[in-house]
């Protein structure tokens, strides 16, 4: 039976418009902002609340909402064990917070005192650290230095005055913890907008997964991953970025793992204009279209969307390009050596400890280790039998002859249209699904009839689900 590298088995909603009356109808419609939480007297952040900032989208993740109590925010934020689908039909064992992972985004504005009521649900101590923040000593929340770690059941409340503007993330301070997922976007918006003003701006996390075969639980030692994922969505199950043609773009990325990613856009040029340390000055800005977001980093990259179409927009590193990575190069033999599937984590994760990592003897890892088992020398196909049809009037190699040609099989071709579909994916062309694995989205600049008719279907969408 044949073994494919990439093992592929079968929300957000965006501003309905741009500027202020989009900001009004989002402010009606954001996504978990239902009647319950109303009642509370919970709320979002809406254009207009201030001088006017635009709320951020975190497509397929929620907002965190607040309580205004003396004119202090007042945020109630839980740490705990959760599941998250990746992609259809794989559900992982993750870490994250009030339910999501990464944990919802918290958005405030620059001079706001903000009240963070921390709840530790998790089976170990814990703390929250608030990245990039001037915050008092005693709020830096690193256990044991600045603060006693918060125990199973404890609780903690961290309150600071946002004296800053920027991207910014909140996490555990808890390295194996942050591996299995408990990250989350702290948004400051400016007390006066930034100039020029965007009409659409976007958030997305960053992050990276070891989970072998036939195992819910990722490995937080590993430093070799099979899973990519974007606001905890692996492609093609990522929410596409819906943009009318002609507005003004802002993305902001956050990276919180083991590698760094150079995110990439296809066709537009855009400018990299802040960091996790805030806003840089537009005399320093320069164009390009891939930005390195390295470990612990932010970056805003702004661009004109003036170039219509469904433009791709993932990590360029090749192997973050994939779903469930497994090692299938060549004839693999089933041998008593290192690498094979099960075995302690260094031969498990394709770790080679001596030797050559591709010599023969080492099973079916090949330096990776993930991969199935096999019988010995077997070669492995990942085609089905039988010849394909001809192509440019010559006959296409049979599966004998793909079998002899070396480095068969590499990539896939997959589709999984139906799996993924939502609103944001309508009008895509037919097999679509089968190009974005792994580190993946689709940034899609649209007519204005067209955009216009997707979000209407959204709305539409979400009122039912209300």
């Amino acid at each position: 039976m044949g073994i494919n590298r990439r093992c592929f088995i079968s929300s957000f909603a965006g501003l309905l418009a741009g500027g202020l009356g989009g900001v009004k109808t989002y402010a009606k419609t954001l996504s978990n902002a239902g009647e319950s939480e109303r009642k509370k007297g919970l709320k979002r952040p809406v254009e207009g609340e201030f001088e006017g900032f635009l709320p951020v989208e975190t497509p397929d993740l929620p907002k965190l909402p607040y309580k205004l109590e003396n004119g202090v925010k007042v945020f109630h934020l839980i740490a705990e064990v959760m599941k998250r689908e990746f992609l259809p039909g794989y559900r992982f064992d993750v870490w994250g917070f009030n339910g999501a992972m990464p944990g919802p985004s918290i958005e405030v504005q620059e001079g706001d005192t903000v009240r963070i009521v921390f709840e530790n649900r998790l089976p170990e101590l814990t703390s929250i650290h608030w990245h990039g923040l001037e915050v008092p000593i005693q709020m830096d929340g690193v256990p044991g230095v600045t603060q006693a770690p918060v125990p199973p059941g404890g609780k903690f409340v961290y309150e600071f005055t946002l004296r800053q503007n920027g991207t910014y993330f909140y996490h555990s301070h808890m390295p194996m913890q942050e591996m299995m997922g408990m990250i989350g976007f702290f948004v400051i918006h400016p007390k006066r907008p930034y100039q020029p003003r965007v009409q659409r701006d976007f958030g997305i996390i960053l992050q990276e997964w070891a989970v072998l075969p036939n195992n819910t639980v990722p490995n937080s030692m590993s430093m070799e991953f099979n899973w990519l994922t974007m606001n905890g969505k692996a492609g093609p199950a990522t929410t596409p970025l819906l943009v009318k043609l002609g507005e003004r773009v802002r993305l902001r990325f956050v990276n919180l793992g083991m590698d760094h990613h150079p995110i990439h856009l296809h066709g537009h040029q855009w400018y990299i204009t802040g960091t996790e340390g805030g806003r840089i000055p537009e005399t320093a800005w320069y164009p390009n279209n891939t930005v390195l977001v390295g470990v612990a980093q932010a970056r805003d990259v702004e661009f004109e969307a003036n170039n219509p179409g469904d433009w791709m927009l993932h990590c360029h590193l090749p192997h973050h390009m994939m779903n469930h990575m497994v090692s299938m190069v060549g004839p693999i033999g089933e041998m008593d050596q290192e690498m094979r599937t099960g075995m302690e984590m260094s031969a498990g994760m394709g770790v080679a400890e001596k030797g050559n990592a591709l010599t023969l003897e080492r099973g079916p890892g090949f330096g990776r280790g993930m991969g199935f088992g096999a019988t010995r020398e077997k070669n492995v196909s990942n085609m089905v039998g039988g010849h394909m049809p001809e192509q440019h009037g010559h006959a296409a190699p049979s599966m004998e002859q793909k079998e002899m040609i070396p480095g068969y099989p590499q990539d896939m071709w997959m589709p999984m249209d139906d799996a993924v579909a939502k609103p944001e994916t309508q009008g895509l062309h037919k097999g679509w699904s089968g190009a974005v694995q792994g580190m993946m989205t689709l940034v899609r600049i649209l007519p204005p009839e067209e955009y216009e008719k997707i979000t209407r279907k959204i709305s539409e969408n979400r009122q039912m689900r209300e």
